[in-house]
């Protein structure tokens, strides 16, 4: 279906086939059938009580997301070029024009830029963006103020920001540290959420107007094609409507040769000694497995019957196709033949919002009804023992939520106040399957489980409310509290030895902050956050193969909560603008992987047997702490140029998770480095523009080599032996306005050809070469 594109108007259908389709758009049923269905002495007025902007967002332009019946993240102060960041916290944003000159290849790799924030990538169609040395289920992923996290993130690194499509994304906002008051779960270290792009709103326009536009890109690293059509309607002032249909190929993805640490001797793709991941082709740039398909639609229909309150119904869809798991593809020491790919990676997100004002208690409303279905299909194929495993997973999730900003209160001369409040609830359905293949005589035998269990539940939500008030000369205080709930509860296979989980965890945490001017445009920060993740399904139920071996479930897993302290100074000027935050972060109960021997295996269940490494997850009995801090700067000089640069550095340290061996003089380290944790790394740019619609620039990214290792690390492939080694790797990019309908964006990438990876990941960074994206429309 939709697979022939021979006119625009076929594609536009395509988006709501797929809608009325169901949320599959699979190419086939699984071979094991079931029933599932597929200084005045007066205060100032709080921060973020800008009016709405009503500008063009479709075509680029600044969309309002100050306006706080928008769901913008926390409260937003206006900044300089389009850049905000959250009231008295460390935060930043993406913007419109930023995605468009950087051409990012997906959601996470839009984020490369920005402070405190480190890109890792399992498979070349998989990114993860971890926020002060965490990332996967302690930070919480957002579109459009609807949770993104659901039961099934992984412990670590994951892909699910991946299926947000950056070519409907308006911008992407950044909140580091802990932010569970106001939005519950998984918001250990941060919130990174996505804002779409919205229909352009003409006020001269009277009538009916369209809008069609056409988005074409090309990258010769991967030999990427890919395109969007787009159209943004109007009629008058009240109906609105963007909707688009793209589709995007890439093929394997050249590198500019291999990575290794510093305990490598033979640095060489065809070393058969060192578990090199990537495998390379025998030219030793083309990575094996890496390349993909994504297919995404949506659709946005916003209808404002007056100026303030307005309706919003949305629609997204991604469709991807043939992603190898890059560290899978193949195996470490595993004949290259066998490979683990995401045969299908499917995201449906729709919503129902209304976002408007109201009385003083409730000037601004935002209220939202949404559905999402996740949907994963795999399979391991292993062609010399003839069997192909397979697996597909979909959670559903049902949410509902509702913000709430009051009107500023004045109760006193010297005293301002505004309060923020609201609740949400989710609920996540399970559907999971596995079966195994031997493909000599295509006999099919299902297992007792899943990598998850099917019908299991996961219900969590909370209330909160947050204060702001204002006292003279320029000192803001902020204080907040939530109190939430999570329930879990998945049935036992007595078959596989699973045990059942019905599990609940009431919690409370809060925060309070202060804000107060040093002197003249330096203003200080000092916060206290306590933050909150549950244990989720993944934890309690999932057996899956994970990069340091294979994973094995804990039904018997506590919360883990986070107690952060962090002081920053801004500067604001004319000109320009800087940041500098420091923080500390002590994490209780902490969830971390613990080796077990193989005995430890359960039944039906080969691929642990046949790990190299088998893990549980546990809680840690005493705290593990971070430690780290972020520095930003962006100044604007004449003549069109304008500067910025980032400096991020974490340090992550827990106990040793396993026992201490009974004979004294075996080495153990009673103390050991957190995962992954990223090493100092920073970017540069500079950029110049032109008044008659040129622009030039160029930046710089680096890191340090990263030589702290956990456990798990030394056992994970994607990590070289010793450690990652450090890079510098520098990007030129230009640009073109033709006229206001036709523009073409140039990056020339890797200008030094040099091999670099980011710290944890599966695959290289892609050679020298280009990307470009020419956007028309009429």
């Amino acid at each position: 279906m939709c697979r022939p594109l021979p006119h625009r108007s076929f594609a536009f259908a395509c988006v709501f086939a797929l809608a009325m389709s169901g949320t599959q758009w699979a190419r086939g049923e699984d071979p094991v059938q079931s029933s599932e269905t597929s200084s005045t002495g007066k205060a100032p007025p709080p921060t973020g009580d800008a009016p709405p902007d009503k500008s063009d967002s479709a075509s680029g332009v600044h969309n309002g997301s100050n306006d706080p019946a928008s769901g913008a993240i926390d409260v937003l102060v206006p900044g300089k070029s389009d850049r905000t960041s959250a009231a008295g916290r460390s935060g930043s944003r993406v913007d419109r024009r930023e995605l468009a000159e950087t051409l990012p290849r997906s959601a996470p790799d839009a984020l490369r830029y920005e402070p405190g924030v480190y890109v890792q990538q399992t498979a070349h169609g998989q990114g993860s963006p971890f926020v002060r040395g965490r990332t996967g289920q302690q930070v919480l992923l957002m579109v459009d103020g609807v949770r993104l996290n659901n039961s099934t993130f992984r412990q670590g690194p994951n892909q699910y920001f991946f299926t947000v499509d950056a070519r409907s994304i308006h911008s992407i906002d950044v909140i580091r540290g802990g932010a569970s008051t106001q939005y519950g779960s998984d918001a250990l270290a941060g919130v990174i959420q996505a804002r779409p792009i919205e229909p352009t709103l003409d006020p001269n326009e009277k009538g009916f107007a369209m809008r069609p536009r056409v988005f074409i890109r090309g990258a010769s690293a991967d030999t990427e094609l890919g395109f969007r059509m787009q159209l943004d309607a109007q009629y008058s002032n009240q109906l609105r409507f963007i909707g688009g249909f793209g589709s995007r190929k890439a093929e394997e993805l050249r590198a500019s040769g291999p990575v290794c640490g510093p305990n490598t001797t033979n640095c060489s793709p065809t070393n058969p000694a060192i578990a090199m991941v990537p495998r390379f082709e025998p030219d030793g740039r083309t990575q094996v497995g890496t390349g993909y398909r994504e297919i995404t639609g949506d659709a946005r229909l916003v209808y404002s019957p007056s100026p303030d309150h307005k309706l919003i119904g949305a629609l997204y869809l991604y469709r991807q196709y043939d992603s190898p798991r890059t560290d899978q593809c193949p195996p470490p020491f595993a004949n290259r033949v066998e490979c683990l790919t995401i045969d299908e990676q499917f995201r449906t997100l729709t919503y129902l919002s209304y976002r408007g004002r109201g009385p003083a208690a409730a000037q601004s409303i935002e209220a939202t009804v949404s559905f999402q279905r996740q949907h994963e299909r795999r399979t391991r194929d292993r062609p010399q023992s003839f069997i192909e495993n397979g697996g597909r997973d979909a959670v559903n999730t049902f949410g509902v939520s509702a913000r709430v900003l009051t009107e500023l209160w004045n109760p006193l001369s010297w005293l301002g106040a505004r309060f923020r409040y609201g609740g949400d609830l989710y609920d996540d359905r399970i559907e999971s399957k596995a079966w195994t293949i031997f493909t000599d005589n295509q006999i099919v035998v299902p297992s007792s489980r899943g990598q998850y269990l099917a019908g299991s539940s996961f219900t969590q939500g909370g209330l909160f409310a947050d204060a702001e008030f204002a006292l003279p000369r320029g000192i803001f205080v902020r204080a907040g509290a939530r109190t939430g709930f999570a329930l879990a509860a998945a049935p036992g296979d007595p078959a596989s030895g699973t045990l059942p989980v019905n599990a609940s965890w009431p919690l409370v945490v809060g925060h309070i902050g202060v804000e107060s001017m040093v002197y003249g445009p330096v203003r200080a920060f000092f916060n206290y956050d306590r933050s909150y993740r549950t244990p989720n399904l993944d934890d309690l139920t999932s057996r899956q193969q994970a990069g340091p071996g294979f994973q094995l479930e804990n039904p018997n897993l506590r919360p883990e909560t986070a107690d952060t302290i962090e002081g920053g100074l801004r500067l604001d000027l004319p000109y320009g603008e800087a940041d500098v935050w420091g923080y500390a972060s002590v994490v209780y109960d902490s969830i971390l992987r613990i080796p077990q021997p193989i005995s430890a295996c359960p039944p039906e269940t080969p691929q642990c047997n046949g790990s190299w490494a088998r893990y549980q997850l546990v809680n840690l009995e005493d705290p593990a702490t971070i430690v780290g801090f972020e520095a930003s700067a962006r100044f604007f000089l004449p003549h069109g140029f304008d500067l910025k640069a980032t400096l991020a550095y974490a340090f992550g340290e827990s106990p040793n998770p396993a026992p201490k061996p009974a004979d004294p003089a075996a080495p153990y380290e009673s103390t050991l480095p957190l995962s992954r944790i990223p090493p100092l790394n920073g970017t540069a740019e500079i950029r110049w523009e032109h008044p008659m619609g040129m622009y030039l620039g160029a930046a710089l990214r680096w890191a340090t080599a990263q030589d702290r290792l956990a456990l798990t690390d030394r056992s994970d492939a994607r990590i070289p032996p010793g450690g990652t080694p450090g890079f510098a790797v520098f990007d030129a990019r230009a640009g073109y306005r033709f006229s206001r309908y036709v523009a073409l964006s140039v990056v020339v990438e890797n200008l030094g050809d040099t091999p670099y990876r980011y710290h944890g990941s599966s695959i290289n960074g892609p050679e020298r070469g280009f990307a470009a994206t020419l956007d028309g429309g009429l």
